[in-house]
């Protein structure tokens, strides 16, 4: 019995993978949930335009960030903010600020939990703002998932299906064949993870059909922002299974390797816990998370007809991504390959000899 316990206990020392579910796995947990697991926003970044821009701007609660203070703008600008995501809120004030006629608050609705507080703050105002809802007149939760699911649903197939589906070649030696053939690995990992592209694409197109179909979400922008987004999305998180798979010998190592990628883009890309809640440090964790990115860019296109030119930020950060995350698994990748020509050149030799 004791032999065993003993056994035991190296066999899990030797694992480094198991060992690190057991002990960094709850630590990152209670990381998340403590400082990431809040869905109270405390301040909305907010513009005031209007003849009476700064009497109002003066006399906002805390809450409010004001950020743009422009006389000049009209409500077209100030919508204009709010598709581009420069701003939360835009309250329009009118020639009398003073008198009988209400400031228009409008509220960007796709950013839901920033947009739900400050529709209470605002319905605490006695009547002195009226309240319009940009982009999600309802408020609805579905809105806002459907556009961060489609991304969730192409990193689960090209973090865990692409690893999976590479490693098992590797268990079956048919990747090791790869290493005596003229193919650049460059080249290999391209031909590999093409069928995962072309599969995530398929998969990609019916879950937002079934998303605007079933819940009624709107696809109000252009579709080939989107599909560029989509394109570069995926190229990060294939070029993330590619390189799980070259640090994995069996598929239960790939699963519980790309398990520690998935968790952190679910719960820290702000597809459920807003980043504008989160402490900082764990803030900038979500900042380094490709979901992260492509949440803003579906979220833009298909709620708040965001242009290009709005989004340039989270395609370059993107398209970043996919270069670094691509050259580090092809050179994992032909470090791998590369034991294995050295093997069968030593043995032409062996046998020329």
């Amino acid at each position: 019995m004791r032999a065993m316990i003993v056994k035991e206990f190296r066999e899990l020392r030797r694992d480094r993978r198991t060992l690190a579910l057991l002990i960094v796995l709850p630590l990152l947990l209670l990381v998340i949930f403590g400082y990431a697991a809040n869905f109270y926003v405390s301040s909305a970044k907010t513009a005031v335009t209007g003849p009476g821009a700064e009497q109002v701007a003066a006399a906002l609660p805390p809450y409010f960030d004001v950020t743009v203070i422009a006389p000049g703008d009209t409500r077209d600008d100030a919508e204009t903010m709010l598709r581009e995501r420069k701003v939360d809120v835009a309250l329009v004030t009118g020639q009398d600020v003073t008198g009988s006629s209400p400031v228009l608050a409008l509220v960007d609705g796709s950013n839901l939990f920033s947009a739900q507080s400050t529709v209470s703050i605002l319905n605490k105002s006695g009547g002195s703002v009226t309240t319009e809802v940009l982009f999600n007149p309802e408020l609805k939760t579905s809105w806002v998932m459907i556009p961060a699911i489609i991304g969730l649903i192409l990193t689960f197939i090209g973090t865990i299906v692409t690893s999976i589906g590479l490693v098992r070649e590797r268990e079956a030696g048919t990747l090791e064949q790869l290493a005596v053939m003229p193919i650049k690995p460059s080249q290999v990992i391209l031909g590999k993870i093409t069928p995962y592209f072309l599969l995530a694409s398929l998969d990609m197109i019916v879950v937002t059909a079934l998303g605007m179909l079933l819940f009624d979400v709107p696809f109000n922008g252009n579709v080939a922002v989107f599909a560029l987004g989509a394109a570069l999305f995926l190229f990060v998180v294939l070029g993330l299974g590619v390189f799980i798979s070259t640090v994995s010998q069996t598929t239960g190592q790939a699963i519980q390797t790309a398990f520690f990628f998935l968790l952190p883009q679910i719960l820290l890309s702000g597809m459920i816990f807003p980043l504008d809640a989160m402490a900082a440090g764990v803030r900038w964790i979500g900042y380094l998370l490709p979901l992260t990115y492509f949440t803003m860019i579906s979220q833009g296109v298909m709620l708040r007809a965001a242009p290009i030119e709005s989004l340039w930020l989270p395609l370059t950060v993107l398209a970043a991504m996919a270069v670094i995350v691509f050259t580090g698994a092809t050179l994992r990748f032909r470090r791998d390959l590369a034991p294995g020509v050295s093997r069968s050149h030593s043995d032409d030799t062996v046998d020329a000899a």
